[in-house]
């Protein structure tokens, strides 16, 4: 053990406190011990303990309730839980309120160790992600957002100077650039942040019912309208209302929207009279809206009411140096979320991280280390555990350009299946979307899906 680990054994039974204290100061631990929850809070607090191993049932306090005291408190300590009547349930339980494991009694001595090494190490790789963004000196983490390339520094920047002005901002990029999190990040970052954060995706609710849902209802407005429902607009009162998808909104619903951010007032369906409201709206779209008012599809005065303050968010592409740190990162996510204890990737597995498109960008990349946390049989995940697309996807194209291939036909032929993978992927299969991106018809991508053999 490269440094002493503290440890706080929380048991009533003298026996298991006094035979954990014995075997772990053996294997390196430095180890204290208290018999109840109340005990164990104040011990928590008056010194460092980098782990507790915490019994569910005790006097005066039990272990859920320590753990409660921990996370509010902001107490650095890990708890391990250990009991002899924990059902899945109450592990489950246990696990989404902060708790790194849970043991079942009676246990062995080696399962007990080997648990806390596993806890020691996946702390050793989040000090190390400190350490470097220590060295860094950027700001790397801003809300849960995690990059240190300059355009995402912008958008930081940017999240700072607006977050409190009520000023509607229209945050636009590709799918899985993390918008959601930056509107957080908007509203948490704000005076808003004490009142509701309510977000809506407008391309994922039925038209005829999506006017209900944002303005509310009286009864008997409609044929199923059995009582009165507030919408979305007062629910979000004093908060942020987050508009996901809003180039998805119908024109009928555009103009009343137009109203709503100019009178800040609603109209429930139904109602003659108006409701006053105070939200701070966020929209997103990952449609050029320029593009979609020229087209007809989407109203110019509701374009320029939302593009007030705009923030278009990068492709991962684009910043392919955030790639590491996202990718360290997710490794620890997912090492307290399933337990592993991964210590990171192999060179030869970052090679491919780097060289793939992620045409679903951060999202696909978070899904992609998910599934090689899972896969990885060893110590770091290596190129076996990558998804097959991604492996091939890095290598390909750039095999291609780099070999003695002189045939434009056939090269072209290899971009542009790749490009057409890559547009699916980015609009989950949206063939209309995709035609889009690509700038060719409906008709002519459903050809070269055939032509391709690409199967959806």
């Amino acid at each position: 053990m490269s440094r002493r680990y503290r440890v706080l054994v929380a048991d009533d039974e003298e026996g298991i406190r006094f035979s954990l204290k014995l075997h772990l100061e053996d294997a390196g631990y430095a180890v204290e011990g208290v018999a109840d929850g109340e005990a164990a809070v104040q011990a928590l607090r008056d010194k460092d303990f980098d782990f507790c191993l915490c019994d569910l049932r005790m006097p005066r306090l039990d272990g859920l309730g320590v753990l409660r005291a921990v996370t509010g408190e902001g107490l650095r300590t890990r708890i391990l839980f250990m009991s002899a009547h924990a059902d899945a349930g109450t592990a489950l339980q246990a696990i989404e309120l902060g708790a790194v494991d849970y043991l079942a009694k009676p246990f062995e001595t080696g399962e007990v160790l080997f648990r806390l090494q596993r806890a020691a190490e996946q702390l050793a790789l989040s000090q190390r992600v400190g350490q470097l963004q220590q060295a860094l000196g950027e700001q790397v983490s801003y809300a849960g957002i995690i990059a240190r390339s300059e355009p995402m520094q912008r958008v930081f920047r940017l999240i700072g100077k607006v977050a409190d002005y009520k000023t509607t901002v229209l945050l636009t990029g590709p799918s899985g650039t993390g918008k959601e999190l930056v509107a957080k990040a908007l509203h948490y970052n704000s005076v808003r942040k004490g009142r509701p954060f309510i977000a809506v995706n407008c391309g994922a609710i039925p038209e005829n019912l999506l006017e209900s849902e944002l303005f509310g209802h009286v009864r008997g407005a409609f044929t199923d309208a059995t009582r009165s429902r507030r919408g979305l607009f007062e629910e979000a009162d004093k908060g942020t209302l987050f508009l996901d998808e809003i180039g998805e909104l119908p024109l009928a619903l555009q103009v009343k929207l137009l109203r709503v951010l100019q009178e800040e007032e609603i109209r429930r369906v139904g109602e003659s009279r108006p409701t006053g409201v105070d939200v701070r709206v966020i929209a997103a779209t990952v449609r050029n809206l320029p593009e979609e008012v020229k087209a007809g599809r989407f109203r110019e005065d509701l374009f320029y009411r939302l593009n007030v303050l705009p923030i278009a968010l990068p492709s991962l592409a684009e910043r392919p140096g955030d790639i590491p740190l996202l990718v360290e990162h997710f490794v620890e996510r997912f090492n307290r979320r399933l337990g592993t204890a991964i210590a990171g990737v192999t060179p030869a597995a970052m090679k491919h991280l780097m060289h793939h498109g992620w045409p679903g960008n951060v999202r696909e990349l978070e899904n992609a280390i998910e599934r090689a946390v899972v896969m990885c049989e060893g110590p770091r995940v290596d190129v076996g555990d990558l998804p097959p697309q991604v492996v091939a996807g890095s290598d390909r194209v750039r095999m291609a350009l780099a070999s003695d291939e002189l045939s434009i036909k056939k090269t072209t032929r290899l971009i542009e299946e790749e490009l057409i993978r890559r547009a699916l992927t980015q609009t989950g299969g949206n063939r209309t979307r995709a035609a889009e991106l690509l700038e060719i018809s409906h008709r002519a991508l459903l050809y070269k899906i055939k032509d391709y053999a690409i199967e959806l």
